[in-house]
């Protein structure tokens, strides 16, 4: 007989779940990233479960999760209850948090609003500001070859971002900031294969350079200062997500560290899992 796929009711539908491992470290709740982008992508934070108990859940509309036809569901107060949902269901009393691009947002977002049991926060390779995203990339889009800066504006603005030569030009942005780890290993692939894009195209729009969505101008900067958790930010120099910002989001957060991976850009965990595993070992076991 099949055994039961794990689920948790959230508000809009049910969503799956994975455990792994255990030791006498706090549990690491892993939040991933797109909006929309499942968790197969941050496999490598198994690598952390000898010493620990770490929990991967696909959010609403993508993955293993439930996927409802109802773009009304995307928002940011409905992925925070969300993430509350998934933190009093699986009865997590003392754990750390580890969010990566939007779940890095998310767990922004949600100890911002909800009074927490958590102890620890690691802001992975993300943003405080949507619209300073949105000038972080367009500048580094500039930078790009000519013909591929051209290629990804005349088939956005014709809507045909299905042809080819889009998808190089595409190809051409991830392998210089979202992941330099040549050839990209199977985890990412699945991730994107398996990713909601409707959560997407909700919450941010068409694609990084078109953010016309419901998060257009989400923007907590000004709040960082009341984040009391203490916080570790990770920021890659190639990163899509501005190293600077990062910076500036770290001298906001009261006693939080920053960690800046040389030869990084969005995945450290893939691109540099060495050092990435020893930051991380060594922040959550100063809090365990």
């Amino acid at each position: 007989m099949a055994q039961p796929v794990p689920s948790i009711a959230v508000p809009g539908g049910k969503v799956w779940f994975k455990r792994v491992g255990g030791g006498s470290g706090l549990p690491l709740l892993v939040v991933h990233g797109g909006p929309g982008l499942p968790h197969y992508y941050l496999a490598s934070l198994e690598r952390l479960a000898d010493t620990r108990e770490v929990i991967f859940w696909d959010q609403l509309g993508c993955g293993n999760s439930d996927r409802p036809a109802n773009v009304n569901l995307w928002t940011m107060q409905r992925s925070v209850a969300e993430m509350d949902a998934v933190v009093q269901a699986l009865g997590l009393n003392a754990f750390h948090i580890f969010g990566n691009s939007w779940g890095g947002m998310l767990a922004q977002q949600y100890v911002l609003d909800v009074a927490s049991p958590a102890v620890s926060l690691v802001i992975s390779n993300s943003t405080a500001s949507i619209p300073q995203f949105a000038d972080n990339v367009t500048r580094l889009k500039s930078g790009l070859d000519l013909a591929t800066q051209t290629a990804i504006d005349r088939h956005e603005s014709a809507g045909t971002t299905s042809s080819a030569e889009y998808q190089a030009a595409i190809n051409t942005w991830n392998e210089n900031y979202l992941c330099r780890t040549h050839p990209w290993p199977d985890e990412l692939h699945q991730a994107f294969a398996n990713m909601g894009t409707e959560i997407f195209e909700t919450l941010f729009g068409p694609s990084d350079f078109h953010i016309v969505g419901a998060l257009h101008d989400w923007d907590v900067f000004d709040r960082l200062g009341e984040i009391a958790l203490p916080t570790l930010l990770m920021a890659g120099r190639y990163d899509e997500c501005s190293p600077e910002h990062m910076r500036e989001m770290h001298q906001r957060i009261a006693g939080s560290r920053f960690e800046f991976f040389e030869r990084s850009s969005h995945l450290p965990f893939i691109e540099e899992p060495d050092r990435f595993d020893q930051v991380m070992r060594q922040f959550l076991g100063e809090y365990d």
